[in-house]
């Protein structure tokens, strides 16, 4: 649950400052920048400076030189956004958009909708997955079900991987560091008259360090030894291949295959040396396979779309002293599936804009099991074996009044069979100022989430929960000066939840004695976005700031929700003064926030990082790159209790050609 205030102490001055920020893409700055065309906004193709939503892009460059270890490292920067990873590599990592849960904020790859439909909020787990050869990530801020369906309350984070060009293109690249990190990557792309093909593998191993210690048994000498480590293994492999048959006819398939293992800590162990026994261990294996047609009809008037789709998470977790008896091991294990198929038109309507339209059908199921000791099973809980299907319909109409102002208007109906009909809407604006580089831009809309298969059939579930609500507003201004040397942006927004779903014991059947998921929940999120990029020496100096002030209260309780820090903040700085050298340095700043805590929350502090990249390139084809990370061996926490790396040193080569 949620809610925001801007705060007394942002002075005028600061206010004044934020006026002229930019969360407008975290790629590099360019002079004479072409274009920046984003699919996220419209779903279909469309100059970012048409869009009047709030829009970030991290372009190839940016995600390379962070994405050895994950997803996570890369999308910190992103305003509004934070990131929660529980132990370092390979631990459960996960989104949050603008101060909402991580089953609210919508992860896509190529287009796909991704999550866990056995996870308790259906979120997908980062830490899971390789970062492969991808092209760039576009996150859409705000409420975005009209578009994209359930999930969208937050946002939409959609991952866009390389696709083949005409060139071929080879890359390799190995690495190594602290913590017993080794890391290589292989990737090629290209074509052969009408076939387009990518290829990428990335595979990660990482000795790690203990995820888990409890400070204050350490401190009174009661916690057990603390192990070395706790080793991850990761791979993961892409691939993309498009044949064009004729003339606006094409088919692709995308297939994604990415498998992490990794040991961590039960702190729930009754005996202490089993909080790090080695029994505890998690494997997870995501896949995801598409084939996409499209095809022109009148004449290029109509482009179609049509999707077919399928992925799975498949994964096991072994604790120790966890079964009904308390003593006994237990292995716990979940199959999530989702498949369907999707339609969309792209109807080019001449002076009256672009009309988007098309129609959804997606089938989720989940499979758990466990370990129970003799003559337990089913006498308190049971395995989960359920599915729901989704049908929707959708339209977006984009159209320009004048030369300089564009506008969307969108609406979306989802119905879950045996379940809730729930519509959405969304509406954009935005006005660029003739030759002053200036553009006002502001949106409005509803999100909407459905319940998960097990809030609707664990032992825990009621089937027949509503869906989640939400309505938010933002607005924002972009600017452009110095001939595009400096690019400032900044976003308001306020988002309203109901419906939320909690956990308790109201309305609880007899047969649910634990307690029982329910809709009560109310909430409010609001603040404020700012982020700035410039070329301060051309050719030698650049810098890029960004900055998220966040009021997020459950307004059941009055109180401030839990997990989301208030203020955030980050500075790059980057120098290329010497030929073939580029040294950056960043610092990331995050304010304090309350965590999980008996018998009441637990402040977690603020903590400062500072962070040193460089690239050396050899030649035209070889490249070596270190980074320090932690500089300043700070101590800090994501997630209560849960260590983060300390200072750590990271030193590869790269190759393309």
């Amino acid at each position: 649950m949620a809610g925001i205030r801007i705060s007394r102490a942002l002075a005028p001055a600061t206010l004044l400052f934020m006026a002229v920020h930019t969360d407008k893409s975290i790629a590099e700055p360019a002079v004479e920048a072409l274009p920046q065309i984003v699919v996220i906004a419209t779903r279909s193709p469309l100059d970012s400076a048409r869009a009047g939503s709030s829009v970030s892009v991290i372009e190839a460059a940016e995600i390379e030189k962070l994405g050895s270890k994950g997803l996570g490292d890369v999308l910190r920067a992103v305003p509004g956004l934070d990131i929660s990873e529980t132990g370092g590599i390979g631990s459960a990592s996960y989104a949050k958009l603008r101060g909402s849960s991580a089953g609210q904020t919508l992860i896509l790859v190529d287009g796909i909708r991704m999550g866990d439909p056995t996870g308790v909020n259906g979120a997908l787990d980062l830490g899971a997955l390789a970062v492969g050869d991808i092209e760039r990530i576009e996150i859409l801020r705000g409420p975005q079900s009209a578009l994209y369906g359930s999930d969208a309350m937050g946002g939409v984070i959609n991952i866009i991987t390389r696709r083949g060009g005409a060139q071929t293109r080879r890359s390799a690249l190995v690495e190594g560091g602290s913590y017993g990190t080794l890391h290589a990557r292989g990737a090629v792309s290209g074509s052969v008259d009408r076939l387009s093909y990518a290829f990428s593998v990335d595979m990660l191993h990482a000795d790690g360090f203990a995820r888990y210690v409890d400070r204050a048994q350490v401190r009174a000498g009661t916690w057990p030894a603390i192990p070395k480590n706790d080793p991850t293994d990761r791979v993961g492999v892409n691939a993309r291949v498009s044949y064009r048959i004729g003339d606006g006819f094409e088919i692709e398939t995308g297939v994604m295959a990415h498998f992490n293992r990794i040991a961590f800590d039960n702190p729930f162990a009754f005996v202490p040396a089993n909080v790090y026994d080695r029994f505890n261990q998690s494997k997870q294996w995501t896949g995801s396979i598409f084939t996409r047609a499209g095809f022109e009809a009148f004449g290029g008037q109509l482009k179609n779309q049509l999707t077919l789709f399928a992925n799975r998470v498949d994964r096991s977790s072994g604790f120790t002293e966890s079964c009904l008896d308390f003593v006994s091991n237990c292995n716990f294990r979940f199959r999530g599936n989702r498949s369907g198929a999707e339609y969309q038109g792209d109807l080019k309507l001449g002076a009256y804009g672009l009309l988007v339209f098309g129609a959804r059908t997606e089938t989720e199921t989940a499979a758990t099991s466990e370990d129970y000791p003799v003559g337990y099973a089913g006498a308190f809980f049971k395995d989960i074996a359920a599915r729901q299907t989704t049908n929707s319909v959708f339209a977006i109409h984009q159209f320009a009044l004048g030369e300089n102002m564009d506008i969307s208007l969108g609406g979306r109906v989802d119905a879950v069979v045996g379940g809730r009909t729930f519509p959405t809407w969304r509406a954009t604006w935005a006005y660029r100022l003739p030759d002053s580089g200036t553009k006002f831009r502001a949106s409005a809309g509803t999100g909407a989430k459905t319940p998960s298969l097990y809030q609707r059939f664990s032992e825990y579930g009621k089937p027949n929960l509503s869906p989640e609500r939400s309505v938010g507003y933002d607005v924002g201004i972009d600017q452009s000066l110095l001939q595009g040397r400096l690019n400032l942006s900044a976003s308001l927004f306020y988002n309203k939840y109901r419906d939320l779903i909690d956990f308790g014991n109201s309305g609880c059947t007899a047969t649910q004695p634990f307690g029982c998921y329910f809709n009560v929940g109310r909430a409010v999120t609001y603040g404020a976005e700012l982020s700035a990029d410039a070329i301060i020496v051309p050719d030698a100096w650049r810098a890029r700031v960004s900055f998220t002030h966040l009021i997020a209260k459950d307004e059941l309780a009055n109180a401030k929700l839990l997990q989301r820090p208030r203020n955030k903040g980050f500075l790059s700085v980057i120098y290329t003064g010497l030929p073939k050298l580029e040294v950056e340095g960043r610092v990331t700043l995050v304010g304090g926030k309350l965590e999980f805590g008996f018998p009441s929350p637990i402040r977690i502090a603020p903590y400062a990082r500072f962070d040193m990249l460089a690239n050396y390139k050899l030649n035209d084809t070889f490249s070596i790159f270190g980074r320090i990370e932690n500089l300043s061996n700070s101590r800090y926490e994501e997630v209560f209790n849960y260590r983060v790396a300390g200072r750590s040193f990271y030193a590869g080569l790269k190759a393309t050609w």
